[in-house]
């Protein structure tokens, strides 16, 4: 790959993760503070970006694989969010910020296979190159959350001047900076061309369903819905429960989750090619039920360790399952699939697993809350990692051990 692509495309990484991160990390803070909702409210609006990932493959299957090209669809999408994400800026109820975040989240789901497909398409070996272009995105996602603990939006003081709204005008920025600066990406044209008869299975990218027929994959693929049923409650209790309990700079210091990544990002080529994608995908779920059961029994205090190294071990979860599960994914897809493929993952993940994941943390945090709106959280805690332990055991005793994992 020519260095200027990797110029380019680490910093529409950083750019990508950091317009996320700016302003999704704190989201359920900022509901409960700013608009006053409630946790099922706050569910709700966490809910979006499922319903975005759900959507986000008919969107890259009838457009990126088939019509435009990718950079172009990703600009177009950005300088979009944009917009709306200034207008979520300016709006003060939660009935009216809902249908808006509904709008932003189907726009920029499908964002995160774009930049996935634009990457892989420049690269001759993604299974040794991804790496060091996607850990950008973390260090986007990082310097997000490093510079809203810095600017002291999430701080007590902050959060009783309703400081937190200048997370959304953030992200409104630096998504429309994303938008024309995508434009000037290495060119990724659509791979699978209609030819002759149209037919609507290959128009929405349905096509890329025939991968399930592979056993292996399709046990990958429901794994993949079920363990994000428990990492909802991460994205969605964890700015609460950490500000609730009193964890000073608790955004900053969520950061450390994407520190890790940065390092775990980087093993992972290494890791993956002496372990294989089985090894490597069961070490992340046993990290995932290690770091809720550390939240369940950590404190401010004498078990400020548990709290820290539970978020430290975000770096094992999502790399050595999210982006390890990108490259086998692309290993199985055809050049005609690889983003519609991507974008199946996507909703896998994304979608419909968070999806079902937020609802039942919303009705967890719902039911182990007093009436002042404080929490057990070590109730709560226990659940997500006891079914992360579930979906391990179904994992191991079905999914096969491959050699030789390599892109098409």
């Amino acid at each position: 790959m020519k260095f200027n692509s990797k110029i380019q495309l680490s910093f529409m990484m950083f750019l990508e993760f950091f317009i996320w991160g700016a302003w999704f990390v704190t989201l359920g803070t900022f509901l409960g503070t700013n608009l006053q909702a409630k946790d099922s409210e706050i569910s709700l609006a966490f809910s979006t970006q499922s319903f975005g990932a759900i959507i986000a493959p008919f969107i890259i299957g009838i457009i990126a694989d088939r019509y435009f090209n990718a950079e172009k669809i990703l600009g177009i999408i950005h300088v979009i969010g944009g917009v709306l994400m200034f207008w979520l800026y300016q709006t003060s109820d939660f009935s009216m910020f809902f249908p808006i975040l509904l709008a932003y989240m189907i726009l920029f789901m499908p964002t995160l296979a774009l930049v996935n497909s634009i990457s892989f398409n420049q690269m001759s070996n993604p299974e040794k190159e991804f790496s060091v272009i996607r850990v950008w995105g973390t260090v986007g996602w990082i310097a997000a959350g490093i510079l809203i603990s810095f600017l002291g939006w999430d701080s007590q003081e902050g959060l009783s001047q309703g400081l937190l709204k200048n997370t959304l005008l953030m992200a409104s920025i630096t998504s429309i900076v994303l938008g024309f600066f995508s434009f000037s990406l290495p060119k990724t044209p659509p791979k699978g061309k209609l030819s002759g008869e149209f037919e609507v299975s290959k128009a929405l990218g349905l096509d890329a369903l025939s991968l399930l027929k592979h056993r292996n994959f399709a046990i990958f693929f429901i794994s993949s819905i079920l363990i994000c049923i428990p990492l909802a409650f991460y994205y969605q209790n964890t700015s609460p429960f950490l500000t609730e309990i009193g964890l000073s700079n608790s955004t900053g210091k969520m950061a450390f989750g994407q520190v890790s990544e940065v390092l775990f990002m980087l093993l992972l080529p290494v890791f993956f090619s002496k372990f294989g994608v089985k090894k490597t995908l069961i070490v992340a779920m046993l990290a995932w039920a290690i770091r809720y059961f550390l939240f369940a029994f950590g404190d401010v205090d004498s078990g400020v360790w548990m709290l820290l190294l539970g978020i430290a071990l975000h770096g094992i979860c999502y790399d050595f399952f999210f982006v390890s599960g990108q490259i086998y994914t692309d290993s199985h897809a055809g050049e005609k699939y690889k983003s519609s493929a991507q974008g199946m993952i996507t909703l896998a993940t994304y979608g419909v697993g968070m999806l079902i994941g937020f609802w039942i943390a919303g009705l967890i945090s719902e039911n182990y809350a007093d009436m002042a709106g404080n929490h057990d959280w070590k109730s709560i805690w226990l659940i997500p990692s006891g079914i992360s332990v579930l979906v391990l055991l179904f994992f191991i005793s079905l999914f096969k051990e491959e050699k030789n994992i390599s892109p098409n």
